[in-house]
């Protein structure tokens, strides 16, 4: 047994989920970073679209908050974002990021998984209780909402400390936890998108306007964490919009006037009447139809057995002249 006291440490781990919904877009499997407290075992996830130094930075702040503040020391396994693999010594990108939370960094030693045995239990829950039932069609925003459940539920498990029984929650509520900063280490977030036909692209349950022209082009969106503007660039670094975030995973559409207005003048263009009308065309009969043409003029060929076929109208007219003297059925039903 390890002893870990109140307060003292968060235990962080990813945890890869095979066979993701397609909608989500971040291929064969999903990444999630489950932090946990060492002392209290409460744990919390944040769903990330990859595992880079960004995302991380990104989900780490997101996982603090939502644990209500941070514990004084942070351990990690050997993952290169966080440290050299080989050695276990703290990368400088990291370590201005523990600095900046006020936080030292732990890792773990080789082959010491029991080093944080607490996030490996919170990892083993979430991939049972809630990867499994998860549905193709739900959204990440969706699924986040779900993790976010199922953690809460995790803090009524019961926990026995010196004879007292307690709750997973109760402990944590007592964890005398630091405070963090107002806003996130300003990582610069880099994901890549298809700009659609309408001219937008998609980013963190949103969609954003582009300049027309660019349908099936692959831009970047670049948003640095702690800042409420993003920027979408083109392959070599062009900035072709710049705007709002809005809150991740509301569903809206955000359109520069600009944008709207040349996407109008642009659609706009494609139609004239000045044109010809495409359904207008002078088709000339081809060889084989003068030809057909020819031949039925002609009438059959000499010898052929075909009768010529002779339509009589005399009958028909006999039987209408006829009909024209046959009373009418009131005629014949009235009292002579």
């Amino acid at each position: 047994m390890i002893a870990h006291p109140p307060g003292e440490e968060i235990q962080f781990d990813w945890l890869e989920l095979p066979d993701p919904p397609e909608g989500w877009g971040v291929g064969g499997h999903a990444h999630l970073l489950v932090g946990a407290l060492a002392h209290s075992g409460r744990w919390r996830a944040v769903l990330a679209e990859s595992e880079d130094f960004p995302h991380l930075v990104q989900a780490l702040d997101d996982v603090v908050r939502k644990l209500g503040g941070t514990a004084r020391r942070w351990r990690f396994d050997r993952m290169a974002t966080v440290c050299y693999p080989s050695s276990g010594q703290v990368t400088a990108a990291f370590a201005a990021v523990a600095k900046y939370y006020g936080v030292g960094v732990d890792i773990c030693p080789p082959r010491r998984g029991n080093r944080k045995g607490v996030v490996e239990k919170a990892n083993h829950s979430a991939a049972q209780r809630w990867w499994r039932t998860v549905p193709d069609g739900l959204t990440v925003v969706q699924a986040q909402s779900g993790v976010d459940k199922l953690s809460l539920r995790m803090d009524d498990r019961r926990r026995r400390i010196e004879g007292a029984v307690t709750t997973v929650g109760e402990l944590a509520a007592a964890e005398p936890l630091l405070d963090i900063p107002v806003r996130p280490f300003p990582a610069e977030l880099e994901v890549e998108r298809t700009v659609s036909p309408q001219s937008l692209v998609a980013f963190d349950g949103n969609f954003y306007s582009v300049p027309p022209g660019l349908p099936g082009v692959t831009v970047k969106v670049l948003r640095r964490l702690g800042e409420d503007d993003l920027r979408i660039v083109t392959a070599g670094r062009a900035v072709v919009a710049c705007h709002r975030r809005a809150p991740r995973g509301a569903g809206q559409t955000v359109r520069d006037d600009g944008h709207v207005i040349a996407l109008e003048r642009a659609v706009l263009s494609s139609f004239s009447d000045r044109a010809p009308c495409k359904n207008k065309v002078r088709k000339p009969p081809s060889a084989a139809a003068l030809a057909e043409a020819e031949r039925l003029r002609e009438g059959p060929a000499t010898g052929s057995s075909a009768e010529r076929v002779v339509i009589d109208l005399t009958h028909y007219a006999a039987v209408a002249d006829r009909l024209r003297s046959v009373p009418s059925p009131k005629q014949e039903e009235s009292p002579q």
